[in-house]
């Protein structure tokens, strides 16, 4: 009788690595990651973490992609442009529903401010969400000149960061939905 591979309780491989340090940094914060944390959290042998990543910081900023991928997909951020209340719920529906992964995105933003290797996956980050933005509105007529973008971007993100701290969604979608009002003022006539 044959056994069954074990499933691991994030996916396979690589990608279960990658959940497990979305997971211990949300749990420790980015000084609990290490090898046998990560791996432990995985349920893998934690020598797979220098097989498929080389290192931690190879780990890290792996984690760092997937995470922002998932993110914007899971997000809605390319809906923006709708401006209505069906994105707001949206977009704090998939916060509410995974916060570790914008949690983990957070604690790398702080980190960058100490760690000249993690600054430039933090600007990478920002120029991959500032340009789904801008897509967004661009497709929506808006003109984008003057840092529409980042404005946007940024007032969305702290809102967001407010969400995951005070949770107060009675003030948070009114806020979102009145971004969507602003930015609907800057739409060309069309």
């Amino acid at each position: 009788m044959t056994s069954q591979p074990r499933k691991l309780p994030y996916g396979d491989g690589r990608d279960a690595l990658l959940a497990a340090v979305i997971s211990v940094v949300a749990e420790k914060g980015l000084r609990g990651v290490t090898y046998r944390s990560v791996g432990s959290r995985a349920g893998v042998n934690h020598a797979l973490v220098t097989h498929h990543f080389g290192s931690l910081d190879g780990l890290l900023a792996a984690t760092m992609e997937w995470a922002v991928h998932r993110s914007i997909e899971e997000t809605g951020l390319e809906g923006l442009a709708d401006f209505d209340e069906s994105f707001a719920d949206a977009l704090i529906n998939s916060v509410a529903a995974e916060p570790e992964l914008q949690l983990f995105q957070f604690e790398m933003i702080l980190e960058s401010r100490r760690n000249p290797e993690i600054r430039e996956m933090v600007s990478r980050l920002y120029q991959n969400y500032v340009r789904t933005v801008e897509q967004a509105l661009v497709k929506k007529g808006v003109d984008t000149r003057n840092e529409v973008s980042l404005a946007a971007f940024a007032a969305l993100d702290g809102l967001m960061l407010q969400f995951l701290t005070i949770s107060d969604t009675t003030r948070i979608k009114p806020a979102v939905v009145q971004v969507g009002r602003m930015l609907a003022k800057l739409q060309q006539p069309g």
